[in-house]
């Protein structure tokens, strides 16, 4: 995994957009978030220029124009920005805010299965490595 990067909400809407659609210009990524963002083309290149120098994403040059990449997956900054959270939030110790999580939020019965999958899977690599 990368180092940690620190992705603050404005560029999370960026990295969504180049998750999306890798190699893409400023201005792709401007109309992408028209809908949702009251962003000009100055406010994107200024949260694109943090990205780049954060490490999170990679740019080429095409004529005159910049073409943006990601330089960690979006798995990758998803887990990063979860641990942070568990280690802020709750001290490192992730049960308490996955009961919040199962207490709090609802759930299809797909959904419920799937968890319980899961757990079925975390407790099957406890048992064969004895620490997982």
């Amino acid at each position: 995994m990368t180092k940690d990067i620190n992705i603050t909400e404005a560029e999370w809407a960026i990295m969504k957009v180049v998750w999306a659609a890798p190699s893409v210009p400023a201005s792709h990524i401007v109309a992408a978030l028209a809908d949702e963002k009251d962003w000009n083309h100055r406010t994107v290149k200024t949260l694109l220029a943090r990205l780049v120098k954060k490490g999170a994403l990679n740019y080429s040059q095409e004529g005159n124009r910049y073409l943006y990449s990601p330089a960690l997956s979006r798995d990758e900054a998803v887990l990063q920005e979860s641990q942070s959270f568990i280690e802020r939030v709750f001290d490192g110790i992730s049960l308490p805010m996955l009961a919040q999580l199962v207490k709090k939020t609802r759930m299809s019965p797909e959904e419920i299965e799937a968890l319980k999958a899961l757990l079925a899977s975390k407790e099957k690599e406890y048992d064969d490595d004895g620490d997982a």
